[in-house]
């Protein structure tokens, strides 16, 4: 056993709970790219600021894994190590009248949940969409006009040093797409507020939003929007008016049924995903000027 695997292990008290040369594929919901040179779950905040001081003070890479939802990792893998906190500390839900506090790790599907069985309103939007608490802090993820800032009380977060601090939404630093404060920190959950409500009016809305995105999201494996909007206008739409659905490259297609989507639809690997990305933001800057900024995250290296 190699000088990190045994101090993770250490760490953990567990070496079921750390991986070598770990597939991240699978826990992707593109479901491509290489392994983790490690691959650890802690459960507690203090697990995982003992990984964070290890990885720091040995100068390893590490990367926060949510669920997944917003990521591509390259071919090549990660060197380093990744950590998927889960479980314990981090999945906790506690709802106090309109407000619920949540772990990271929670699934959005069922923060969503949560409040329409509390008859909390306001949280509908997070209905079927993937991912967790913890993703959606750190890109202020939304959905049918609605951000996950829009119902953020207060957040709490860890430093690189490991150090637990309760911040309020204003100190997080908001806006589209992105929290500032965690571009250098950890989100390890949040408190929400919403509104009292009828709990058949909130049911209604949620499937109403279910049935939307139905509708108008491909079923291949993606890793939802892949570019944000342009200023006042939509990537998606821009997509769609220049004749760019369809477009492939390998087993990556831009989707039929959403521009804005790239699907995994025939055994795709990290490259051809990157490749039709790229792809795509050239024809929208030759063509229309305008330079598409990247949602999801990339990270890893190539083959």
């Amino acid at each position: 056993m190699n000088e990190l695997k045994e101090k993770l292990v250490n760490l953990l008290g567990d070496s079921r709970r750390v991986l070598v040369n770990e597939p991240l594929a699978p826990k992707t919901t593109f479901g491509v790219g290489g392994a983790a040179d490690y691959f650890v779950s802690p459960r507690t905040f203090a697990e995982l600021a003992g990984i964070v001081k290890l990885c720091k003070s040995l100068g390893v890479n590490f990367h926060i894994l949510g669920r997944g939802s917003n990521t591509i990792v390259r071919d090549g893998g990660y060197r380093g190590v990744v950590i998927q906190p889960l479980g314990g500390e981090f999945e906790k839900i506690e709802v106090r009248g309109t407000e619920i506090e949540c772990g990271a790790a929670v699934r959005l599907k069922l923060l969503a949940i949560e409040a329409q069985r509390n008859a909390i309103s306001r949280f509908e939007f997070l209905e079927g969409i993937p991912g967790s608490v913890g993703g959606a802090l750190r890109m202020n993820a939304g959905a049918m006009g609605w951000q996950i800032s829009d119902i953020v009380s207060s957040l709490t977060i860890m430093n690189y040093d490991g150090e637990i601090v309760t911040i309020s939404k204003e100190q997080a630093g908001f806006s589209y797409r992105n929290c500032a404060v965690l571009k250098n920190a950890i989100a390890l959950g949040a408190v929400f507020r919403g509104v009292a409500g009828n709990r058949d009016d909130i049911t209604k809305k949620m499937e109403v939003f279910a049935n939307k995105r139905f509708a108008s999201q491909p079923k291949w494996r993606s890793a939802g929007c892949v570019f944000k909007n342009p200023p006042g206008d939509s990537a998606g739409k821009i997509i769609d008016e220049l004749g760019l659905k369809g477009l492939k490259s390998g087993g990556a297609m831009v989707s039929n049924e959403h521009g804005n989507f790239i699907v995994n639809f025939n055994k795709a690997t990290a490259k051809d995903v990157l490749d039709l990305i790229e792809k795509v933001r050239e024809e929208v800057k030759k063509r229309r000027g305008i330079e598409l900024e990247l949602e999801v995250e990339v990270i890893g290296e190539d083959l």
